[in-house]
């Protein structure tokens, strides 16, 4: 079954960390692979329900990334407090 719309989805976007890494905003990310700053912001806060490979791929290519660096999956909440 989908998770609702405000459920988790069990996936982190590593945005923050790899604009870290590379001394880059997102202000300079959003100007190299013309996606607003907003829909960055969306995406690096976890609350992103769906993304476009093209958007993906710009993403990865301006980071020269792979995807699996990008979009990692979490542990299931019950598993996580169990550990």
């Amino acid at each position: 079954m989908a998770p609702a719309d405000d459920e988790p989805t069990g996936i982190h976007c590593r945005l923050d960390e790899l604009l870290a890494e590379r001394g880059m905003t997102v202000t300079r990310l959003s100007e190299l692979v013309g996606i607003s700053v907003v829909n960055l912001s969306v995406l690096k806060n976890d609350r992103a329900r769906a993304i476009r490979y093209s958007t993906l791929r710009a993403i990865c290519d301006a980071l020269d990334c792979e995807v699996g660096e990008l979009l990692v999956l979490s542990p299931p909440a019950s598993v996580a407090g169990r550990a």
